[in-house]
């Protein structure tokens, strides 16, 4: 990595943990570590997916780089500076629209609030432009969230986002609400908008699909650490942690994909984020575990092109065609 380039998100050793009640009374306090140690960046104009199954810690892990939420450990820097310093830097998109909106506001006082400094007349132009932007009727300032479809309410909340011309916006499961053919609405209007802007993304999803279809760069989360780390346009090539692999297995396959993976099952649940992990975390679960991963701790280690990965044996498994329907597997 270029240690002179300027990053609109650089964020290094991130830890962030929760104290957890007590099991009994006299007992030792128990930590939760949502966060366990992450180093990521982000380029202008660029957009980093991180993908993970629910309780992988990828949404704590957003609030901590745009500050909603207080690392306990690492440093972050927005624009080449530290965290906080310039107000209107970074915004961000939930995945409820619905609950991001005030229901007493009007499409048009909602995004105004992203724009105190102009005067009305000046601010009431600034509205209509952002709502041609996002695609949305400008006759539809004047009327209320709950008038307006979950599409047209996220939209909304993406027009608030991009109205003080944020350098990063955080997307925290913003399509995850919609249906199939809206989602993909959406994340068009992403990629036309960060055309325009050249603002940059942090796109977290459960959904790999929907993050392969947004993103320059991919980092897969397990148990509070990135495991693996990857250019979007090569993900499927050559995946290298057995945890990506099995992601990938478990993606719904559409009658236009060329290749259809044969589905892997994990057997167990993830350990627990609270026990202190001997070895790696995957261990428990991966098809391929062997003794060595029961007792080291796996480091993330970068190749020359910058993909990185977690693992003891990376490359181990391998994703193998999905039989057709009726034809047995050799």
């Amino acid at each position: 990595m270029n240690e002179t380039q300027q990053f609109a998100l650089r964020a290094s050793g991130i830890k962030r943990t929760f104290q957890l009640p007590k099991e009994r009374l006299f007992g030792p306090r128990r930590v939760l570590r949502a966060v366990d140690g992450v180093d990521l960046h982000v380029a202008p104009g660029k957009t980093l997916g991180i993908v993970g199954e629910s309780g992988c810690g990828k949404s704590t892990l957003g609030r901590v780089l745009i500050g909603l939420d207080q690392a306990d450990a690492g440093t972050i820097e927005w624009n080449g500076a530290p965290a906080g310093a310039h107000t209107g830097t970074v915004q961000a998109v939930f995945q409820d629209p619905s609950s991001a909106l005030n229901p007493r506001l009007s499409i048009a006082d909602s995004i105004a609030e992203a724009l105190p400094a102009l005067r009305a007349a000046e601010r009431e132009a600034r509205v209509e432009e952002l709502m041609a932007l996002v695609d949305l009727d400008p006759q539809l300032m004047h009327r209320f969230p709950h008038e307006l479809s979950g599409g047209q309410q996220q939209r909304v909340c993406i027009a608030r986002a991009v109205a003080s011309d944020p350098a990063l916006i955080l997307l925290d499961e913003a399509v995850s609400s919609l249906d199939a053919s809206l989602q993909m609405q959406v994340i068009q209007l992403l990629r036309s908008l960060q055309e325009r802007t050249g603002a940059a993304f942090i796109f977290i999803s459960h959904d790999l699909r929907a993050v392969r279809g947004v993103s320059d760069w991919i980092a897969v989360m397990y148990l509070g650490q990135i495991v693996e780390l990857a250019p979007a346009e090569e993900f499927d090539d050559q995946l290298q942690h057995p945890y990506s692999v099995a992601l990938r297995s478990a993606e719904p396959s559409l009658p236009s994909d060329e290749f259809r993976p044969e589905r892997i099952i994990l057997e167990g649940d993830p350990p627990s984020a609270v026990a202190e992990q001997q070895g790696c975390s995957f261990a428990s679960r991966c098809p391929v575990a062997q003794p060595r991963c029961r007792e080291q701790t796996p480091e993330l280690v970068a190749t020359d092109s910058g993909r990185a990965v977690r693992c003891h044996f990376p490359g181990t498994l391998q994703l193998t065609r999905r039989a057709p329907e009726g034809v047995s597997a050799p």
